[in-house]
């Protein structure tokens, strides 16, 4: 015999019994005898108790309430039923709804609807839609009855959550299925009845109880949940997208995955099964091949050492502290003693080896009444001074992992706190049994959903993790950067295990979220239909989405971006960067971004600020971590300048050229940052910040080789048209040059603490003379390569190298993240 449970989702639609009918076929062609429980149709159930509340207002609105159930149940009944059985079976329905109406009228007239009212009130969802799905299953070629199960189920009078008397009721069961063997039972979930028959109900989850409670009499082959999901998922899909089906789990790892939220089964369902080693199967109505979830005594030591991540959405931590409490006797009896009394049931205790404190999570309902009672119980000693009055923390959430193989597996906790920790995940508090079948974390509520994704990846998706970039900036290296991580995203998930999701996406104009992933194809398109751009609106988005693994990406040179960086850091956002404002700006500032970066445990990339694509400050870092100790740093550190020099000869014009190197996108919107040499400072700064000196821009010495018309140009089209006014002065320059068999570089120096940027001839001997088209070039005396110094050189400017860093940073903070 098998027991099968149909929830409210499986029956809320004629088309859908419809389809259950088909299940029930291939049972009895395999001559597989069963049992069937159904709930009430859904929704059934809470508008019932709706309408008895607004009856016991006297709110005649019930009425309304009563009419549609009504209708609901006939109107299912004439699309099951044939019109000759529909007329059979009308005369005990309208029979039934006479009597819900005459209940209602009752608790109209006196204002009032108790519990055991309330109970009865309820039942007739049960029993109206099994007396119809009993009468279709009949007529359609499975010989079924109606069976109410108060007459079996016996319970005490604890209306609204009976407990049942199992020594009566199995003998019950066993006796009425004995003289009904020839036809299927169909069987009313979640009531009962208590002595001298008064309807009870078995509270959450009653009707799966009911169905653990007939195989449990039965002494059943397996207990069969339907409902609408393939099985006991790894985590609520609601909350985490891959969430996906868990093949086998042990009771008590089905246990603690519904005590920690798991809707699909409920502790009380599980008893019964669990006394009779009955196993359960949790299948899905509308996939009814999927073999969904089975649940039963057997441990599977080969199995994954984590089943499952749930989590309590919303609770409350009270913490009991003070000297007192160390080495004193009873102090837990007194304070779980209180905490009874008071009604309190406690969903977690953490207390560490001190003994200086015991904290204890409660639903928030409950937070007030027990802080009250344990500061009642400890009175004395909070006036003595042994004890501190009750610290409560709001807004909590307690996430756990559950898994029997964790016991034999060193380094799950390892992952769990890597896993929150690299997310900016903090614990509020901890809670592990010795069994370690459970390891639980307090977090706070907003991050609930973060932790659920960060686990998920951690322990079922290790092989694919999944980044969330919010990028700022469209433009040519925005728009490569797009182009790239779209060309590359099918070679990142397979050979790297890296699912890149462009989440939120920003132009000067507008901007776009979307928790699902902007289409890389037509992103373009999202951006136009998009919202106004507003920096701190966009960010706050990011933050409130809250995700996992995600990093922000600043491809402006905006000075209000780079404000927001501290924001974003503080986060606990990772921030890879081209924009040189940050790293440049006041030193306490840089100083202030590293640190906050360090704190969260995130990563504050801008490798891209001094080189595009060229490992410049990695190299740097590296010498400096291995113990070198720098001497000299020198570079042509501006790609576009070093194009314009290169580019300039005796057959072009200046001004033609700057502006060439403008439109291919080398030099900055304002080509006067490059040619000035602001952008060789900002970069020369951030060189020496990294080198170990703590400089300001105004500590560089810049050597101006400006005209007086072109450095005092107040816009670009000014700055443009002085430079075609000076052509004659840069000729003179460049054939000065040539004179002496040199070229113009523009070279940045750091040598014993001090900065300088200036535009230099340099001959054929000095390894600057050698730049090609837009190539930087960075050169490190050091004690180790003090003779022979190190050199980096390579293309320093352009969208497609500058775009590549970033996109390197990226995938650096993706591998930091799976770590």
């Amino acid at each position: 015999m098998r027991v099968l449970k149909f929830g409210g989702s499986s029956v809320a639609k004629p088309e859908r019994i419809q389809g259950i009918v088909q299940i029930l076929h291939v049972y009895q062609a395999r001559k597989i005898p069963f049992t069937v429980v159904f709930s009430a149709f859904g929704g059934v159930t809470d508008s019932l108790l709706e309408m008895s509340r607004k009856a016991a207002e006297a709110d005649v609105s019930y009425m309304v309430g009563f009419e549609q159930f009504k209708s609901r149940h006939l109107d299912s009944a004439k699309a099951l039923l044939s019109e000759e059985r529909y007329r059979q079976i009308l005369g005990p329905l309208e029979d039934s709804f006479e009597d819900l109406l005459n209940l209602l009228r009752g608790v109209h007239l006196v204002r009032e609807c108790s519990p055991r009212t309330s109970d009865y009130v309820v039942s007739f969802g049960e029993r109206t839609s099994n007396f119809i799905i009993a009468h279709f299953l009949d007529e359609s070629g499975i010989p079924a009855e109606y069976l109410d199960a108060r007459l079996i189920i016996k319970t005490d009078k604890n209306f609204g959550s009976a407990k049942v008397d199992f020594e009566v009721t199995y003998p019950m069961i066993a006796a009425y299925y004995a003289e009904r063997a020839g036809k299927t039972q169909v069987v009313t979930g979640f009531i009962g009845s208590a002595k001298g028959g008064l309807t009870t109900t078995l509270g959450r989850g009653g009707s799966d109880y009911t169905a653990a409670i007939l195989a449990a009499g039965l002494q059943a082959e397996a207990i069969e949940i339907w409902s609408d999901v393939d099985g006991v998922l790894t985590a609520d899909p609601r909350k985490v997208k891959k969430a996906f089906t868990i093949p086998t789990m042990t009771y008590a790892e089905a246990m603690e995955m519904s005590h920690f939220g798991a809707k699909v089964i409920y502790p009380p369902t599980l008893q019964p099964a669990l006394a009779k080693n009955i196993p359960l199967y949790i299948k899905n109505t509308f996939n009814p091949d999927h073999p969904g979830t089975y649940i039963s005594a057997e441990k599977d030591p080969l199995g994954p050492e984590v089943k499952g991540i749930s989590s309590i959405h919303h609770t409350t931590l009270l913490t009991l502290q003070g000297s007192g409490l160390f080495g004193t006797p009873g102090i837990a009896g007194r304070l779980f003693s209180a905490l009874a009394s008071a009604g309190v049931n406690i969903i977690l205790i953490t207390q560490g080896s001190s003994e200086s404190s015991i904290s204890f999570a409660v639903q928030p309902s409950d937070a007030r009444r027990a802080r009250r009672k344990v500061e009642l119980e400890f009175e004395y000693e909070m006036k003595m001074g042994a004890v501190n009055t009750v610290k409560v923390e709001e807004e909590l959430a307690v996430v756990a992992i559950v898994g029997e193989n964790m016991r034999f597996r060193p380094g799950v906790a390892s992952r769990l706190f890597q896993g929150l920790g690299r997310n900016g995940i903090n614990c509020v508090a901890i809670a592990q049994g010795s069994s370690e079948l459970n390891v639980s974390v307090v977090i706070a509520r907003a991050d609930e959903g973060k932790a659920l994704n960060a686990l998920h990846e951690a322990f079922f998706l290790s092989n694919t993790k999944e980044l969330h970039l919010f990028i700022v900036g469209v433009g040519l290296i925005g728009g490569t950067l797009l182009k790239q991580i779209r060309e590359q995203a099918a070679f990142l998930k397979n050979e790297r295990s890296l699912e890149i999701k462009v989440i939120g996406l920003t132009n000067s104009r507008r901007m776009v979220v979307d928790e699902r992933g902007v289409d890389l194809h037509r992103w373009q398109d999202a951006l136009h239909d998009g919202e106004p751009m507003e920096i701190g609106a966009f960010i706050h988005r990011m933050k409130s989405l809250n995700l996992s693994n995600t990093i922000f990406i600043d491809n402006t040179s905006h000075e209000e971006v780079a404000r927001r960086y501290a924001e974003i850091l503080d986060a606990s956002i990772s921030i890879s960067t081209p924009n040189k404002i940050a790293a440049s700006s006041a030193f306490e500032q840089y100083q202030r971004l590293k640190a906050l970066a360090k704190m969260r445990g995130v990563k504050f990339f801008y490798e891209t600020n001094v080189g595009a694509g060229l490992p410049v400050i990695s190299t740097l870092n590296d010498l400096i971590n291995s113990g070198d100790r720098i001497l000299k740093i020198e570079g042509a550190l501006s790609g576009s300048v070093s194009f314009i020099f290169n580019s300039f000869n005796a057959q072009t014009r200046f001004a033609d050229v700057v502006r060439d190197a403008k439109q291919r996108g080398y030099t900055e919107p304002d080509p006067r940052v490059d040619l000035y040499g602001i952008d060789v400072r900002r970069k020369l700064v951030i060189l020496a910040r990294e080198s170990g000196l703590p400089m300001e821009i105004e500590d560089v010495q810049m050597d101006s080789m400006w005209p007086e018309a072109c450095a005092h140009a107040k816009t670009v089209d000014a700055f443009l048209a002085a430079l075609e006014a000076e052509e004659p002065y840069f000729q003179k320059m460049l054939s000065d040059a040539d004179e002496q068999g040199k070229k113009l570089r523009m070279i940045a120096r750091i040598e014993s603490g001090q900065a300088t940027v200036g535009l230099q001839s340099v001959g054929v001997e000095n390894p600057f003379y050698h730049l090609d088209g837009s190539d930087n070039m960075i050169v490190f005396t050091t004690e180790r390569y003090h003779a022979r110094p190190l050199v980096i050189k390579g293309p320093g400017a352009g969208a497609e190298v500058t775009a590549a860093g970033v996109f390197a940073e990226i995938i650096t903070i993706g591998n930091y993240l799976s770590k």
